[in-house]
């Protein structure tokens, strides 16, 4: 082959590789070698970075349209005197050049699609972890190429919300990392991954646009997803013992199902995901003639049905197409429950950057869908709303979320803080895509939301990450609590079950009425029974009742008992459960935990001896019974989170179980 035909060749693997911004290159080798040769070496090179780490400075510049000296020059002048520090000037300067590369070409329509770009953001994690020309290790690459770890990605995938969030970037990372050895993140599974978020939101946009439900969309709702198009592959609608083949439609508020006709699909249902109904969305099995075989529906229950209604997702094998769409529900509906529980819902633009958070998470789910992972994907972890409502210490991140949802949205107009740079935020985002969600009037600039500091962690990274130690002392404890539950348990404790049923139908009430779900009712109960108390009229009561009860207990289904035995052996394994713990507590297997404990039984203890039975049976009941009124209802709810995550994080005391050998037992005969 002549010279010529060669560099030819060369010239075309070259254009196709990096043609946007940034130069002619195939690889940071031959960056690197094309800056030393350059004649401006000198002022484009910086001594106390990296080769790899100048490659990418010297990127940033040429989309940011400066000079590399420029942007030092910017950066001595914004950043505070910690972060220009010797030791740390390497990495700062490199994210510095990053945030504000990624803020402008985020800006431009289609980046996603630009192979360039998706390179770009690549090494920039890979600069990120070999920042310092004094770096004591070498790249870790694949087949020639390089890879990335956790927190390289953790650091500059959210500064472009569609790729990642701070709160989930730990989970999505683990999820893409696994194709390979589970640890290293490869260019070649990044690439696919943006390239499937590309898709999905060119999926997304041709739903919302579409004319399905528009005599039944309020304004500004938006289509999510869709399932049931496909007359093979319908969804099912189980209500009582009917069931209807259909169509079910995710919006940005509601869920709605349209039952197959002859030609067409019937009515729509809706089933409300925004208002608080007190909803609850849960996995459950279905099966002929109302029996629970089949693992594959989801239940949504709400104080407007007068039962649940069931969607079954039909599949030959596993429950992966329920799983997905059970995520993308409750994501849905925690995200409003966010936003009422903040009092978000007045604000739109904080609204609408919560919204979008939310559709930016099941975008991602959708594109990690696309890769045909081997092994199981849990989308919830990957989902932000979703993982706060499971995370210890979760609420605490909401709050943390909504506080600088807040902050940036009144100080959008004032400076940056120094050290602190703003990255395009989620709703701007979803607004470039061509995806408007909400009805608040877009401003020429972006909205400050997205908040990215140099050299340290932002309010929210920090929350998460304390909500991450929670977490790992939750799961080293529920592995404990893992190795002690056993299977198995008669049937006739299964039978007292169903014949105590009154007794729990009556408990039901009474946790209505201690929850105010009806204030007034609340309210004259709370009174009347403080009434009692007072009197001394306890074991009147007492005795009544069990003579009321002992009148309306009978003999249920046999499916309500097939239905029992399943529950109360859950029942059994978690009594076993709370013994161990106690015994843990009490062994001071965990000291921490018993030092809390052993202060609120010396509390206890004091008030039995201080104070009268009556008093003390007054001040329990009516802080039992006031807990979740309005005016303590806030407090309750976060001190009760506080109560389960340490319960959670008490590991189970080790138990062994010995049988005894036949052998054994004929001797001792």
């Amino acid at each position: 082959m002549s010279s010529k035909t060669r560099d030819v060749l060369e010239g075309l693997v070259k254009d196709t590789s990096l043609n946007w911004l940034l130069g002619k290159q195939t690889s940071l080798d031959d960056e690197v070698e094309e800056i030393e040769n350059s004649p401006s070496s000198g002022s484009n090179w910086i001594p106390e970075l990296s080769p790899v780490a100048n490659v990418v400075i010297r990127r940033c510049s040429k989309v940011l349209g400066v000079s590399v000296n420029e942007l030092q020059d910017s950066f001595k002048q914004e950043a505070s005197g910690s972060v220009k520090q010797p030791s740390m000037f390497p990495r700062n300067f490199l994210e510095y050049c990053c945030f504000r590369a990624l803020a402008l070409s985020v800006g431009v329509t289609g980046h996603l699609t630009d192979k360039t770009f998706r390179r770009l953001t690549f090494d920039m994690m890979v600069a990120w972890e070999l920042p310092s020309a004094s770096s004591t290790h070498s790249l870790l690459s694949v087949d020639g190429d390089p890879t990335v770890g956790l927190e390289a990605f953790s650091r500059i995938a959210p500064a472009v919300p569609v790729i990642a969030d701070v709160i989930i970037s730990e989970n999505l990372f683990g999820v893409l990392a696994s194709s390979s050895d589970g640890a290293r993140l490869r260019f070649s599974v990044y690439d696919k991954y943006l390239c499937g978020l590309e898709r999905a939101i060119k999926k997304m946009k041709s739903q919302s646009e579409s004319s399905l439900l528009s005599g039944f969309r309020s304004k500004g709702e938006k289509i999510l997803e869709i399932d049931g198009t496909v007359t093979t592959q319908p969804v099912l609608e189980h209500i009582g013992m009917s069931t209807w083949p259909g169509r079910l439609i995710l919006t940005d508020h509601a869920l709605y199902f349209e039952a197959i006709k002859v030609v067409s699909f019937d009515t729509p249902k809706r089933y409300s995901l925004s208002e608080d109904l007190k909803q609850v969305v849960k996995p459950e099995l279905t099966g002929p003639w109302g029996t629970r075989l089949f693992d594959k529906a989801v239940s949504y229950k709400s104080i407007s049905l007068p039962e649940p209604v069931v969607m079954e997702f039909p599949e030959l094998k596993g429950h992966t197409r329920r799983d997905y769409w059970l995520a993308i529900i409750r994501e849905v509906l925690y995200v409003h429950r966010y936003m009422n529980k903040f009092k978000i819902v007045t604000t739109g633009v904080a609204k609408d950057e919560a919204i979008s958070k939310a559709v930016l998470g099941v975008l991602r789910v959708q594109a990690i869908q696309e890769l045909g992972l081997t092994n199981p994907v849990r989308y919830e972890n990957l989902l932000p709303f979703n993982l706060c409502d499971q995370l210890p210490g979760g609420d605490h991140v909401l709050e943390t979320l909504a506080d600088m949802s807040s902050s940036r949205v009144l100080d959008r107009t004032n400076k940056p803080k120094e050290g602190t740079l703003y990255s395009i935020s989620a709703s701007d985002m979803v607004s470039q895509f061509g995806l408007v969600f909400g009805s608040s009037p877009r401003s020429s600039s972006s909205l400050v939301v997205g908040e990215v500091v140099v050299g340290d962690m932002n309010s929210l990274e920090k929350a998460v990450k304390q909500s991450r130690k929670n977490y790992e002392k939750v799961v080293l404890a529920q592995e404990t609590v893992n190795g002690v539950e056993a299977d198995g348990i008669d049937t006739n404790l299964a039978v007292m079950k169903e014949l105590l049923l009154p007794v729990m139908e009556i408990g039901n009430w009474l946790l209505a009425l201690a929850y105010w779900d009806n204030p007034l009712k609340s309210f004259v109960f709370c009174l009347f029974a403080t009434f009692i108390i007072y009197r001394g009229w306890i074991g009147y009561v007492f005795a009544f009742a069990s003579i009321f009860i002992a009148g309306f207990i009978v003999l249920t289904s046999f499916l309500a008992v097939q239905n029992a035995i399943s529950q109360l052996e859950e029942l059994v394994q978690d009594a076993n459960i709370v013994l161990l713990k106690l015994r843990a507590l009490l062994l001071s297997l965990f000291p921490q935990a018993s030092e809390k404990f052993a202060v609120a039984i010396v509390v206890a203890t004091t008030m039995m001896v201080l104070l009268p039975w009556n008093s003390l049976i007054m001040v329990v009941f009516l802080e039992l019974f006031t807990r979740y009124s309005p005016p303590r209802r806030a407090s309750t709810e976060r001190m009760m989170r506080r109560l389960k995550e340490w319960w959670f994080s008490i590991p189970a005391a080790p138990v062994i179980l010995e049988q005894q050998n036949k052998d054994d037992n004929k001797k001792t005969k």
